[in-house]
């Protein structure tokens, strides 16, 4: 145990652990900012530095098991994954127009935040356990089975609906066969047919926009084609469908260079922004602390990002590469999703701001899944029966 702690603490990464305390920081003053004025909302400070505590519990814990040892189980986890995924259809609880939650008591569980993790492992899994790992990505060994894992879940999360995490899968998926060296011809030829579909897609909306109105509202999902609308079609949205988008642009604007000041946020402190303790948190951010605060944000997560892939180039292991391409394309499709939405590059969803929103579920997701960062740097060279853990 005592060589086992002493390699810990030589190989871990010392300078991710600064930043998540960091974020941790700014998650904390942000949230006590956001819900100063709600009175419902007053123990969500409290509430997060409690889950902050459980996921460094969980992250320091990751630190003694190799990463091996769990990546054997991918399948199972895979399996109860989906399991959790279609058993919402049954038992979930309903949170603004999803059906994506298990209500455990006080706490909320979000099984499509936890399934995005699953997904990396278990594709990771699947790639490393070929027969010629070097090897380029063979299209209907090796691409078409990882598109086949990507989709079940994709599928179910979307149907919930939840926009943001399904096309987290796809990014996964598609960030994943990069890094298992996909041939050239078959990303070009993927690459065309997303442009095809999107862009006919768009054309067809465009053009038969009453007909696909019609639908959604007889089929009780008209609040899909107002998030969409509001970026498409900003003149044929309702102003319920731009109201969040247009509050978010203005109270970002409003900024500036150097921001309002900490609790003096028009917008934020007047409740006219909704959710600025969860998904809207960037708000807080850009309207309290301007285009100086908002640029530190997105540097500490490029910092973030940039030791995730530095890690990935030091290690052998194809596994562990696989396992923190799949964990920075989350991280970085999360950020570019939030901030995007809130002003008015993407459609709103769901999708929460990493260590900064409001949010147990996605915490401890997050923080176990730096926790596999910095283990695989730990256990790069070290076989599973090397070294006794636990």
């Amino acid at each position: 145990m005592a060589f086992l702690l002493k390699r810990i603490i030589t190989k871990l990464d010392w300078i991710i652990l600064l930043l998540l305390l960091v974020f941790m920081f700014i998650c904390i003053f942000c949230i006590y900012s956001a819900t100063l004025t709600d009175p419902d909302l007053a123990n969500s400070p409290v509430k997060m530095i409690v889950y902050y505590i459980a996921g460094f519990i969980v992250l320091f814990a990751m630190l003694f098991v190799n990463y091996r040892v769990i990546l054997k189980f991918s399948t199972s986890y895979y399996l109860i994954g989906l399991g959790l995924l279609v058993l919402l259809y049954f038992k979930g609880s309903t949170i603004n127009n999803a059906q994506g939650w298990f209500k455990l008591g006080p706490i909320s569980l979000q099984p499509a935040e936890l399934c995005k993790l699953i997904l990396i492992l278990f594709l990771a899994y699947y790639l490393s356990n070929r027969k010629s790992p070097e090897a380029p990505l063979n299209f209907l060994k090796d691409v078409i089975p990882m598109g086949v894992i990507t989709f079940i879940p994709f599928v179910l999360v979307l149907m919930q609906p939840d926009l943001g995490n399904s096309i987290g899968y796809l990014v996964i998926f598609i960030v994943i066969c990069w890094f298992g060296n996909i041939r050239l011809k078959h990303a070009l030829i993927g690459l065309g047919i997303v442009i095809v579909l999107c862009g006919s897609s768009l054309y067809s909306y465009v053009k038969y926009h009453e007909n696909v109105q019609a639908y959604m509202v007889s089929k009780n999902k008209a609040y899909w084609l107002d998030r969409i609308d509001a970026v498409l079609l900003p003149e044929e949205a309702s102003e319920k469908a731009t109201y969040h988008m247009k509050q978010s642009v203005r109270a970002i604007g409003s900024g500036a260079l150097q921001g309002d000041g900490y609790l003096h946020g028009g917008s934020v402190q007047g409740g006219q922004v909704p959710y600025t303790y969860a998904d809207s948190i960037f708000v807080v951010i850009g309207e309290e602390f301007g285009f100086m605060g908002s640029s530190a944000l997105i540097i500490l997560y490029f910092l973030l990002i940039y030791k995730m892939i530095t890690t990935a180039l030091m290690i052998n292991n194809k596994a562990g590469i696989y396992i923190i391409g799949g964990i920075a394309a989350m991280f970085l499709f999360q950020v570019f999703e939030n901030i995007g939405m809130l002003i008015g590059l993407m459609p709103i969803t769901g999708i929460t701001l990493p260590f900064i929103s409001y949010g147990g579920t996605s915490l401890l997701i997050n923080m176990l899944s730096v926790g596999f960062v910095l283990n695989i740097r730990i256990y790069d060279d070290v076989e599973i029966d090397d070294i006794l853990v636990g």
